[in-house]
């Protein structure tokens, strides 16, 4: 329930004072919908991850079998996996347009090999697509 004069407050708003309106209108949306804990923790994942570029626990979670990773997961197979694209085709381009990145890194090489190297400190893989789409690559 926000206050009509929050509203107008918000509608004031421009350029970067925008994603202000956007980060309050995407809790009030999510609170209705799901409920306040769920708000809150959608809102600290979505901190975690846009602002502090941190591998979120709240990110959708893909596991992947460990021996898989010692011998690498071709990038496009490993995004369609993620649910980051609908085909491999899909992926290739979405890495050839440089809409990809491994662990916050950008890869152009639709070929790059996901491996065990890229596990990180929190133990996961993570996979962006844009800038608002990610999962995690958690090998077992």
């Amino acid at each position: 329930d926000l206050p009509l004069d929050e509203i107008a407050r918000l509608e004031k708003l421009d350029g970067s004072e925008i994603n202000e309106a956007k980060k309050i209108l995407a809790n009030e949306a999510t609170a209705l919908c799901h409920g306040p804990e769920a708000a809150a923790e959608a809102a600290e994942t979505a901190r975690r991850t846009f602002e502090q570029g941190e591998a979120a626990s709240g990110l959708p979670t893909v596991e992947v079998a460990a021996a898989r990773l010692e011998e690498g997961i071709v990038l496009f197979e490993a995004m369609r996996e993620a649910g980051l694209a609908q085909s491999n085709g899909e992926a290739r381009r979405l890495i050839k347009g440089g809409g990809a990145r491994v662990n916050d890194e950008a890869v152009s090489d639709e070929f790059r090999q996901v491996t065990n190297t890229d596990i990180g400190g929190e133990g996961v893989i993570k996979l962006s697509a844009g800038k608002k789409r990610h999962a995690l690559l958690k090998p077992v």
